[in-house]
């Protein structure tokens, strides 16, 4: 197997409901040698192109629509002649960043992509937003969940457009039915696994979003 997981942090902001903060958001670029996906673009289109080197880029793969991850999105599209694709249900955050840029394309629950000899599946994973989707790619043994699992619990849902049950149930029923030992690459922070978040989920449940 020669598909591969590349990885590089890029430091900007997030704005919604009226606040803005400082974060620092992962990026995740998955293929070979000769070709690639990113996963999300969020502040910094040349430190996206430092990972992604002279390689071919088949697409660009929104997690969800949170302007800290697509801000930079349409102009990584220009300059590297790939598609935006997003979970159509995430729109209504989409709109609110680029309002004169519509994505190239959807993200639907099941859909595969196959890169560099790999194959990422699509699941929805709404909570933290509508449209939310994670990636997993079983040969790799690593899924990559946006803003919906972290080490050590879901995603944020107290703001607009997010729901608390919905990333639970998300979780339990998409992500720790998956097999212990999967790698999970998060939108923020440090990577975990399936089988060390599992045991935790009714904690989650009693501290609430």
């Amino acid at each position: 197997m020669t598909a591969h997981v590349d990885h590089t942090v890029t430091s900007g902001t997030f704005s919604l409901d009226g606040q803005t903060f400082d974060v620092d958001n992962n990026v995740w670029v998955i293929g070979d040698d000769h070709e690639c996906v990113v996963v999300d673009a969020p502040h910094d289109v040349a430190a996206i192109r430092t990972v992604v080197g002279d390689r071919r880029v088949l697409a660009v793969l929104a997690t969800h629509a949170h302007d800290d991850h697509v801000r930079v999105a349409p102009e990584l599209a220009r300059v590297t002649g790939a598609p935006v694709l997003l979970h159509p249900a995430d729109r209504v955050l989409w709109d609110q960043v680029h309002p004169d840029t519509p994505p190239d394309g959807d993200l639907t629950d099941g859909q595969t992509v196959t890169v560099g000899g790999t194959t990422l599946r699509v699941l929805h994973t709404p909570g933290h937003s509508p449209g939310a989707c994670s990636l997993y790619a079983p040969e790799l043994g690593v899924v990559f969940t946006g803003d919906t699992l972290f080490a050590g619990g879901p995603g944020a849902t107290g703001r607009s457009y997010s729901d608390f049950g919905l990333i639970v149930e998300s979780i339990r029923t998409r992500l720790l039915t998956l097999p212990p030992e999967t790698v999970v690459h998060t939108g923020h922070g440090d990577d975990t696994t399936v089988g060390a978040e599992a045991p935790h989920l009714d904690e989650w449940i009693a501290r609430g979003h």
